[in-house]
């Protein structure tokens, strides 16, 4: 099988951020909820950056596909760091600090490759094959981690800022609507992210975000 350029940068994109981004993520959650007093993930080997221990063989596979589509944004997740809320300090504060850890982690190797980006274009080096290739991996790797910022902020469960809204939300309301969003919270996902067909309501809000901020991190 031969690949173009474009498809070959974006699997080696991948192999790069399931062996960095996804270890980062989770273990930002785990290190997040360690500091706040829950030893879970520690005690269950996820502590750690090894990559063995937090990829997921479906969220992987699923990160691939959704790059090779050509959509421009991608979709993927690890195996979830395991937390127990009850021990964190801070009540649902403190598990919103966990839940936001990841989704920032995401955001902070995306300024790293945006960096790379600016320090290419400031160079303004001779083009050369070799380069371009280098210059679309990293341009991935920068696609990637904001989609998956993104992405795992939608306050819908089981993603993280469905984590992040019930901190800010009154308890009574968290009472009420906690249930019946965790019960739904993926089939209510799905419909944000596919219906309408063409030009879903995800599309429509993650379109102008993931421009925002690729523009402010690249200068384009």
């Amino acid at each position: 099988m031969v690949f173009d350029e474009e498809t070959l940068s974006a699997l080696v994109a991948v192999a790069i951020f399931l062996v960095v981004g996804f270890p980062v993520h989770e273990f930002s959650h785990a290190f997040a909820a360690y500091r706040l007093g829950d030893g879970t993930a520690k005690l269950f080997g996820r502590l750690t950056l090894n990559p063995l221990v937090h990829l997921d063989p479906l969220g992987s596979a699923i990160l691939a596909i959704s790059a090779l589509t050509g959509s421009g944004f991608v979709i993927g997740w690890a195996k979830p760091t395991p937390v127990n809320p009850s021990m964190l300090r801070g009540g649902h504060r403190g598990e919103a600090i966990v839940a936001a850890a990841g989704p920032l982690s995401n955001l902070v190797l995306a300024a790293l490759a945006g960096v790379v980006v600016r320090i290419l274009v400031a160079m303004d080096l001779v083009p050369s094959p070799a380069l371009q290739f280098v210059a679309l991996v990293i341009q991935w790797f920068l696609i990637i981690n904001i989609s998956l910022f993104i992405f795992n902020l939608f306050p819908i469960p089981p993603l993280d800022g469905s984590k992040v809204l019930f901190a800010f939300l009154p308890p009574r309301t968290v009472w009420q609507v906690r249930p019946f969003l965790e019960r739904w919270g993926f089939v209510i996902l799905l419909a944000v992210m596919f219906l309408p067909p063409g030009d879903s309501i995800g599309a429509q809000i993650i379109g102008p975000v993931f421009d925002a901020i690729y523009s402010l991190l690249v200068g384009a």
